[in-house]
């Protein structure tokens, strides 16, 4: 079951426990249940990236296999929420610190980090479904690697798409490049229940036009007051953040550098904007100058008006649940009474890109995106 699927009430529900197993990363067969285990700061998520946290684990109560379930590079730390039974985070483990204390210190990252860990290979996709391109991009990481599974259906969008194994380029560098492309196709990776019997999880690869649910009238409300114990509205036209003029340019030197053309915000510039031009490089290895196009049109659209991204802190126990009411990509509905920035009130929808989650702190953060 996916998070698109996962319907209730929102609102109060209690505080959020989580559940600790160590698993093997290449089944996801559970190794041993770490009640000792502890993260020493928020779990994370980000939409089409990795985050990373790092954990304390309590020798003493840690099961008799905690070795094996903590190794680093053969093992994967994944949290359920005790009240829903869904499991809403998944971390390799990368490093583990112990010996004479009576507490190992590990570091995790969520297994997008994998995927910069295998290449692509040689690949040629000539007008075929976006999700079929980035299917074909996953052959590596899916032999002999993490229980990845493909949750990938047809978007009726075709696409081409060339990396030649002489470039170098990981799988994550090239799902994060199409991703990145004007009309790309999002992607994330989940984890869920491997079985009924609940004897291990899978880490489902979604791809998807949008992940998430998106709709104007989101069943997710967080209020302030209410669940919200603080918010920050961030808006920004720094460097890299805002922009009229777009050009996204290829690798090379001078002339023979590839380029596409200046994609340019004429009704804002008509308006009486002034011109704040942007350039980069989206891609190491990317020439095509039809795909440099589709990358600068995609960032003009986003840069055009700068970056409005809300910080919510709320109380976990007293708001939307995670991995039930909402997840990552979905609407997600903020409603101000009155503030001092927004003193009249204020009600947005903005989509979840990132979440961060301290179940001992009793907090969870949604970072919301408006999006024109």
């Amino acid at each position: 079951m996916t998070l698109e699927t996962l319907t209730g009430a929102t609102g109060a529900t209690g505080a959020v426990e989580l559940d600790w197993y160590g698993c093997d990363l290449r089944t996801g067969q559970i190794v041993e249940d770490l009640r000792s285990l502890t993260p020493s700061g928020p779990l994370s998520r980000r939409l089409g990236a990795a985050t990373s946290t790092n954990f304390d684990l309590g020798i003493a109560g840690a099961g008799q296999d905690w070795v094996a379930a903590t190794d680093p590079g053969r093992s994967l730390l994944v949290a359920v929420d005790r009240l829903i039974d869904q499991p809403v985070w998944a971390g390799m483990v990368l490093t583990r610190d112990a010996g004479s204390s009576w507490t190992a210190s590990l570091g995790a990252t969520t297994p997008e980090a994998y995927l910069d860990r295998r290449y692509t290979g040689d690949v040629t996709q000539v007008q075929q479904d976006q999700a079929a391109v980035l299917t074909t991009l996953m052959a590596a990481p899916l032999s002999q690697g993490p229980p990845f599974v493909m949750d990938a259906p047809s978007t009726g969008v075709l696409m081409d798409y060339t990396a030649l194994d002489g470039d170098d380029r990981t799988v994550l560098s090239a799902l994060q490049e199409v991703m990145g492309q004007e009309g790309g196709p999002e992607w994330t990776v989940d984890v869920a229940w491997s079985d009924a019997a609940h004897s291990g999880f899978v880490l489902p690869v979604r791809v998807r036009p949008a992940i998430g649910v998106q709709v104007a009238d989101p069943g997710a409300v967080f209020d302030f007051p209410g669940c919200i114990s603080t918010y920050t509205l961030v808006e920004s036209y720094e460097n890299g953040k805002g922009a009229t003029a777009v050009v996204a340019r290829g690798e090379g030197e001078g002339a023979a550098r590839l380029s596409s053309g200046s994609q340019i915000a004429t009704s804002l510039e008509e308006a009486g904007w002034p011109r704040y031009v942007h350039r980069y490089t989206p891609a190491s290895g990317l020439t095509d100058p039809t795909q440099l196009t589709a990358h600068a049109v995609k960032a003009l659209g986003l840069m055009q008006t700068g970056s409005r991204v809300w910080t919510v802190e709320a109380v976990a126990s007293q708001s939307p649940r995670l991995g039930r009411d909402w997840g990552i990509g979905d609407s997600i509905r903020v409603a101000v009474d009155a503030s001092p920035r927004h003193p009249g009130g204020a009600e947005i929808v903005a989509r979840a890109w990132a979440w961060q989650l301290d179940a001992g702190a009793d907090r969870i953060v949604p970072i919301l995106i408006e999006e024109d």
